[in-house]
């Protein structure tokens, strides 16, 4: 199988943050990592493979070198594993003349015109109670057209194709049945007799049929169900495209795209541990489409935290420890922050300046702008392109920079 089959089964199987963490975890696996726990002490030695993740949507590998010592620094790429999504709203039971329907909330800065009259499904995460009494999560993924946001046909809105501009409270909501149905299937409506073993997650916040279909998937009784974060995706699968095959078509490219490649190439890197001096980490973190300032976010203290801790436990002897390694480590150090930009458009040339317009299969892209948007500069932008020529990147492979 080739790495772009590997790539589209990645995409294919991670609709939601917690889902790309657990397929990471389970390829680290596979691959001698480790798992850290943050309450825990750490017994870090030179040559050791870990991860560690926050709230299961925020993922950190590390490769220790074999060569590493006190004061030694991080060699780090970061993306991220979040894309912009409709995600169910806390309270989502919705009945809308007669039609049962689901309050959602955007997530992050997408195109939500997109999403209307597209097979939609869900995945996410769901907090049971478990047989001993105690909380569990577990991963749903409902991988089947489960409902659609219909569009309003042009008979009825005949300036659609001038101005298009949705509600999103009114017209950004999916349908997912009529009543008549949920009557006929169960003899009852939720303003009924109550179904008995709901818990009050179903009856009061979201619609019994979600919270069923929910607890057949992941194989509990509904008033197990205490709480959900789920978001909706496209069921299109992500494919090959092109005349000649040359594109990939899929959603969330942005980021799983750059949170593959990091893990893939942390691990093919693996056998060159040996002669490393760095510790090489790569961070997937969780909430970078609403700005990172979560407590799994890359703007939280986790990753601060994670390099003060390394710093300090790869040393076997205390009286070798030195006060300021992390200090000394963090100016040895080097972070790509990998994220999905955007080649030239052919229909709309005019949204790139005239000598910044990136395009396909011109090579990675540095961003760079002087009021400090992004951090690239001078120095860094060089090392980059320096590493370009060691891997052997061909001459014609331009590495560009953009406002």
């Amino acid at each position: 199988m080739s790495s772009v089959d590997h790539l589209i089964n990645f995409i294919n199987n991670s609709p939601s943050p917690y889902h790309v963490v657990n397929n990471v975890k389970s390829r680290l696996i596979d691959h001698g990592f480790s798992e850290l726990k943050e309450h825990l002490p750490w017994n870090i030695k030179p040559n050791g493979l870990y991860f560690i993740t926050r709230n299961s949507s925020t993922v950190i590998a590390i490769a220790v070198g074999e060569q590493f010592n006190n004061g030694g620094g991080f060699t780090m790429v970061a993306a991220h594993t979040d894309s912009p999504c409709l995600k169910l709203k806390p309270n989502s039971s919705i009945i809308n003349s007669d039609y049962i329907q689901l309050a959602v909330q955007t997530y992050g800065g997408g195109i939500w015109r997109t999403w209307f009259d597209r097979d939609l499904k869900l995945a996410g995460r769901i907090i049971v109670r478990n047989g001993d009494n105690k909380l569990e999560e577990r991963l749903v993924h409902i991988d089947r057209p489960l409902m659609v946001i219909p569009n309003c046909s042009i008979h009825l809105n005949p300036g659609t194709n001038e101005l298009f501009g949705p509600n999103k409270e009114k017209h950004l909501v999916p349908l997912i049945a009529t009543q008549q149905c949920k009557t006929d299937l169960h003899g009852l409506s939720d303003n009924g007799d109550k179904w008995n073993g709901f818990s009050n997650i179903a009856l009061n916040r979201h619609d019994s049929l979600i919270i069923r279909t929910i607890a057949d998937e992941i194989g509990v009784v509904p008033a197990d169900i205490l709480d959900l974060d789920l978001s909706l995706a496209d069921c299109q699968p992500a494919c090959i495209g092109g005349i000649r095959e040359e594109f990939i078509h899929a959603s969330r490219l942005d980021n799983l795209f750059n949170a593959f490649c990091a893990i893939e190439a942390l691990i093919v890197g693996l056998n060159s541990l040996s002669t490393e001096s760095n510790i090489r980490i790569v961070c997937l973190y969780d909430n970078e489409e609403c700005g990172s300032q979560s407590a799994q976010g890359g703007l939280s203290t986790f990753t601060k935290s994670l390099l003060r801790r390394l710093s300090h436990s790869c040393i076997d002897d205390e009286s070798k420890l030195l006060p300021s390694s992390y200090e000394q480590a963090i100016t040895k150090s080097f972070l790509v922050s990998a994220d999905q930009s955007h080649a030239l458009h052919p229909n709309y040339p005019d949204k790139h300046e005239s000598k910044h317009r990136p395009t396909l299969n011109g090579g990675p892209l540095i961003k760079t702008q002087c009021n400090q948007r992004y951090s690239s500069n001078d120095l860094t932008s060089s090392i980059i392109r320096e590493v370009a020529d060691m891997v052997g990147w061909c001459k014609s492979t331009r590495i560009r920079q953009t406002q």
